[in-house]
């Protein structure tokens, strides 16, 4: 690297992108070509994609030894792909894009220029996006659910289209979460962040990796990553139907005792007292279980990501062959 040019890392997570990889690199060359003042890294998480992800990537490094691959053991999720990228980032800065081109490079400029005016995080905020009318209502009523819960602010309609300079970065790798949510510990970190407004295009190669389950469960991320909300609910609600139901016992009692001796046995009440209590602690149940599992994983201390393959041509014996196991994560 130059000694006068600063290095950009530019992270793409991939998975079972063969028919984006080579776009997305084409779409990237005019960009870094123009930012000559700087120099560049592209670097790809591979979540041991099963088509030929990987054997493209292969061959690209081989032309162009600014590509890094890192090639995890198994699919270890969206979200520690991302970490792992920004862990392994050697650049000032780091820009991360998707495969799938939805995210237009060329927004790379406003990032860079923001980056220059002093700002430690640039993210891009979705404006408009080619999908269907409930998934964009879903979406939109996730970030601002999130965010109305969180006790962090959080921004609204911002995804993982960000550029995050090294301050961030090493601030960032501190976490040992292993479930992490990743634009909402950015969020949290603080220092000087600015959005820029763009409009998301549509797929135009393969399909989303992200299944509607998918979604709901970075949506339960990102609310029980952020936000204890849930359970002080729980605490508040049962507190009250707590009082209901001690008022509704002093009204029952009360009236059989001096306003009908001779009142049937109360068996609807006990129903329905007794399926009302059931329901609450299932509900409280679930809300507690969805921490504790969290605990769960957390203090069983397992890897964020396991690493089987590193190329980096740049860096001599880096090219290191099946087997290699290399850690991310819980240091």
């Amino acid at each position: 690297m130059s000694e006068n040019r600063k290095l950009i890392s530019i992270c793409v997570p991939v998975f079972n992108e063969e028919q984006n990889v080579e776009p997305l690199y084409e779409a990237l060359l005019p960009v870094v070509a123009a930012l000559s003042q700087y120099e560049f890294e592209i670097l790809f998480t591979d979540n041991h994609s099963t088509d030929g992800t990987f054997n493209i990537l292969e061959r690209l490094s081989l032309r162009d030894p600014r590509i890094r691959i890192i090639r995890f053991s198994r699919n270890f999720g969206f979200q520690r792909s991302i970490f792992t990228a920004y862990a392994n980032a050697r650049g000032e800065a780091a820009v991360q894009i998707d495969c799938d081109l939805q995210d237009p490079p060329s927004l790379i400029f406003d990032f860079v220029r923001k980056w220059e005016e002093g700002y430690r995080v640039v993210y891009g905020i979705r404006g408009s996006r080619k999908e269907g009318a409930l998934m964009n209502f879903v979406r939109k009523f996730f970030y601002r659910l999130i965010d109305s819960l969180s006790e962090d602010d959080l921004p609204l309609d911002a995804g993982d289209f960000r550029l995050l300079d090294r301050c961030v970065l090493d601030e960032l790798v501190k976490f040992d979460d292993y479930q992490p949510y990743v634009r909402g510990t950015v969020a949290a970190l603080g220092f000087d962040q600015i959005g820029i407004p763009y409009n998301r295009s549509e797929r135009q190669r393969g399909k989303s990796k992200f299944s509607f389950r998918e979604l709901i469960g970075l949506a339960l991320d990102g609310i029980l990553n952020h936000s204890v909300v849930p359970l002080r609910m729980a605490t508040y609600l049962g507190l009250v139907i707590s009082c209901l139901t001690f008022l509704a016992i002093v009204g029952y009692g009360v009236g059989r005792l001096f306003f009908a001796r001779n009142w049937p046995p109360g068996f609807a009440t006990i129903i329905v007292l007794i399926l009302g209590s059931l329901s609450l602690n299932a509900l409280f149940l679930g809300i507690i279980g969805e921490y504790l599992g969290r605990i769960y994983k957390q203090v069983k201390r397992r890897p964020l990501t396991i690493i089987e393959r590193e190329i980096d041509y740049n860096v001599a014996d880096s090219d290191k062959g099946p087997g290699t196991h290399s850690a991310v994560g819980n240091r």
